[in-house]
């Protein structure tokens, strides 16, 4: 049998919940993403509680908390002390999205699920890789080599490629074919019949508009809005696709010199433009060219300001403007209490560029037709006065006093025993004679003093102190342990995370303050209906592949077996049709905590080459890769297996030469201008390739076989034979490795 695959999902199928996925190969137990909604629900979480214990590694693919959530949560209160790895974008911007996430939700209530502790707890344990970098894991996963891809969508989102014995399973949600201004497009089509592959159904029933027409409709409604007096709002994620829409709205301000002011609002919006400044190597190639040549980094934004409190927005003097505030969910954050405002006003618009999360108020929103009126609830957190200030003052003064008294309770009990011992020493010395030990209190320390004859007077102070010392010595002095002056890496991460503002990614003074803050207050809460009298449009920005591209790719990669998590149940069941006759006849699409097994059918063996085999071997360059014929005969053990490959032994056996193999995947695009460069007059005609005067080249075959099949092409020279003919024949197989 093949490498021994499960999969189990705890959250996130047959519906838009957060994602969260239990992936067993050959018993090493991955939990690939560890999300959680806006609502931090803790029932979702109920699957996970009862398999975090028997987590070996946690694979994480984007920045939100949909994907990662859950993260601080599941390690305080589940004991999830697995290592988890992502890439270094997704730790970084995950990580201020937590903060984010937790600062919304003190400021309106007494969140109290996890901490700011817990959350940098939770991402020391981070190892952070680089796209296509190879980790080969230890221990219980020995042989297992997992590596991150891209995926398009959020920076540094991944696509997860797991290895065993040579059979690959892939992870890839959440991914976008389509290059955008701060992303490339996912290479998720460069897999071919991977052994198993997980994907999603979230889009698999939309379709989308051409990225000019959206940008363009985006733009008309903004405007619009302004020169009407209108104000704009966008509720929009903390670290994600906000960073597509800064791109589109300051490359627009740029090139038609426009005026109207434009805030990005979160507690963490500053660290968050500092930090993606420092990730230009992660973000799409025309990015990363521009900072090349020109040295000009795209988030060195001139038109948008960074706010991090609501108070300097309302400092900003009356007139349109455009705010980019989180949460997108609208259920806490600055857009909460923004739309609140604003809501009432016609000549205003509240612009949604992602689905809202289920039950969330942005859904409620977004629905057809939306609702004239919505019921909020307005909290803000206030310092404590008066007799409210007196009381908590006297309840801290008093677990003060309780907490000293304990303290000082157990440096009693700690130093009665200190004493013990060093009278102990004193009654089994023997040069002590016509003595005593005594043992006497100083400054809160015992010290073990010799009194002959007579009793010293209160105000004399004991003398010849003794203290019981312990260490270890050897020829070179004290014995020390090197670990207690190593700086972990851990200690070094949270010191990068001290107050200041500069591109290593620390937190500006604001944040951190409000962070700090420990001013006695309360949460003030009111119920009020607010009457939606503003444009609400709903445009897609989410940066995820529709259902047409998503149908493509998942035939051009023909996985042996897919599973499908993460969509509604309609668009899951389509998906799953569609896939059943055009991709792969081995479709999944399991329920929660239902365990699938997606073991490979194929065969694999371990087996040794001798060495008399391979010194006869002859290799050939392919690429980074070398590669040769084998014949060989196969040895194996008492029991039947198959131990190793030797040499043939007798002539009789000698194999048939072997046919030329040409190696590689040509596009007629490049042979054209191949050609081109070579001289020849070529053009493309009816779907052929026309060579010369003569000849014609065509590809003929199915791409995209029915169940599963790999693609088979082949490439059709036709001609007289002559020497342009031979010419171009010669050129076509300089494209290929021959063997």
């Amino acid at each position: 049998m093949g490498t021994s695959v499960q999969v189990t999902p705890l959250c996130g199928v047959y519906n838009e919940n957060p994602l969260s996925y239990l992936v067993s190969i050959d018993g090493f137990n991955f939990l690939i993403d560890c999300g959680w909604n806006d609502h931090f629900d803790p029932s979702l979480l109920q699957p996970l509680s009862r398999i975090a214990s028997t987590v070996d590694a946690v694979l994480l693919s984007h920045s939100d908390t949909l994907h990662l959530g859950a993260l601080p949560y599941a390690m305080k209160q589940f004991g999830l002390s697995a290592p988890v790895y992502a890439t270094e974008p997704v730790f970084r911007l995950g990580l201020l999205t937590m903060y984010d996430h937790y600062l919304s939700r003190k400021q309106v209530s007494e969140f109290d699920l996890f901490t700011l502790d817990d959350i940098d707890s939770a991402f020391q344990n981070v190892t952070r890789l680089t796209y296509s970098q190879n980790c080969h894991l230890s221990g219980k996963g020995e042989g297992i080599v997992i590596a991150p891809h891209v995926a398009g969508h959020l920076l540094g989102g991944t696509v997860w490629k797991i290895t065993k014995d040579g059979e690959d399973v892939i992870y890839a949600v959440d991914f976008n074919h389509r290059k955008e201004r701060h992303l490339n497009g996912t290479v998720l089509e460069s897999f071919v019949r991977p052994a198993v592959l997980i994907t999603d159904a979230y889009n698999a029933l939309s379709n989308q508009p051409s990225r000019r027409q959206r940008d363009q409709e985006f733009i008309d409604a903004i405007l619009n809005t302004l020169r009407g007096n209108g104000n704009v709002l966008l509720p929009v994620d903390t670290a994600g696709r906000i960073l597509e829409l800064l791109l589109i709205l300051e490359q627009y301000w740029e090139q038609h010199h426009l005026t109207y002011p434009i805030f990005f609002l979160t507690y963490v919006s500053s660290s968050t433009v500092d930090y993606v400044k420092s990730f230009l190597e992660w973000m799409s190639d025309s990015i990363a060219k521009s900072f090349e040549h020109t040295r000009d980094n795209a988030f060195l934004l001139k038109h948008v300001t960074l706010l991090i409190n609501k108070t300097e927005l309302e400092n900003i003097p009356e007139g349109p403007k455009i705010v980019l505030a989180s949460m997108a969910s609208l259920e806490v954050g600055f857009s909460h209490d923004i739309f609140v405002e604003w809501a009432a006003d016609s000549r205003n618009l509240v612009l949604f560029t992602e689905r809202g999360q289920f039950g969330s108020r942005a859904r409620i929103l977004q629905s057809d037709p939306p609702p004239k009126a919505v019921k909020v609830t307005l909290s803000k957190r206030v310092p404590l006065v008066g007799e409210e200030l007196a009381a908590y003052e006297e309840e801290q003064e008093k677990i003060k006093k309780e907490e000293a008294l304990k303290a000082s309770l157990v440096k009693e009990e700690e130093s009665n025993s200190k004493a013990v011992v060093g009278t102990d020493v004193f009654k089994s010395d023997p040069m002590i004679i016509d003595g005593h030990a005594q043992a006497d209190v100083v400054g809160e320390a015992y010290r073990d003093v010799l009194i002959d004859g007579f009793v010293p007077p209160s105000s004399v102070a004991p003398m010849f102190p003794f203290y019981d010392d312990t260490s270890e010595w050897d020829d070179f002095g004290e014995v020390i342990n090197p670990d207690d002056y190593v700086i972990k890496d851990e200690d070094m991460d949270m010191g990068s995370m001290a107050v200041g503002g500069d591109v290593d990614g620390k937190l500006d003074e604001g944040t951190a303050s409000l962070m700090l803050d420990t001013t006695p207050s309360k949460v003030v809460s009111s119920e009020l209906t607010v009457q939606v009298k503003c444009c609400l449009v709903y445009m897609d920005f989410e940066g995820r592949s529709d259902g047409r591209s998503m149908k493509s790719i998942l035939a051009h990669v023909a996985p042996l077996k897919l599973v499908l998590v993460h969509g509604s149940a309609e668009a899951t069941e389509h998906l799953k049709q569609h896939c059943l006759k055009h991709v792969c006849p081995h479709v999944y699409a399991p329920q929660i905590e239902e365990t699938i097994d997606v073991t490979s059918d194929l065969c694999a063996y371990k087996v040794q080459l001798s060495e008399k085999l391979m010194s006869n071997v002859l290799f050939k360059k392919l690429g980074d890769y070398e590669i040769a014929w084998i014949d060989s005969e196969v040895e194996k053990t008492e029991n039947g297996s198959i131990s190793s490959l030797l040499p043939l032994s007798t002539t009789p056996h000698t194999p048939p030469p072997h046919k030329s193999v040409l190696v590689g995947d040509l596009k007629m695009a490049d042979f054209k201008q191949f050609l081109a460069g070579k001289g020849v007059q070529v053009e493309f005609a009816g779907g052929a390739l026309r060579c010369g005067e003569y000849v014609t080249l065509r590809k003929v075959g199915d791409a995209s076989q029915k169940g599963g099949a790999a693609a088979i092409q082949q490439i059709v020279i036709e001609g007289p034979l002559c020497d342009e003919y031979y010419k171009i024949r010669e050129y076509l197989y300089s494209q290929f490795y021959s063997l």
